[in-house]
């Protein structure tokens, strides 16, 4: 599954980088990385995804289809 990783308001820019390490560390593939935001896209195991989750410099969310009215 595909999962979207943002750095939170208060974390530093280094742990945007510890967070990828992190992510390769438990069998994650990092897919895209945004420019604009600090974050990234990560291919996880459904089961390994709990480890990110636990940083508590990100948020990780799901990544998914959007739509509008």
């Amino acid at each position: 599954m595909l999962f979207n990783v943002t750095l939170k308001q208060s974390a530093s820019p280094e742990e945007l980088e510890k967070a990828k390490q992190q992510a390769k560390s438990e069998g994650g593939t990092i897919k895209h990385e945004y420019k604009l935001i600090k974050g990234f896209t990560v291919e996880y195991p459904d089961d390994h995804v709990s480890v990110l989750k636990s940083n508590d410099h990100v948020h990780v969310e799901q990544d998914g289809e959007v739509k509008t009215q």
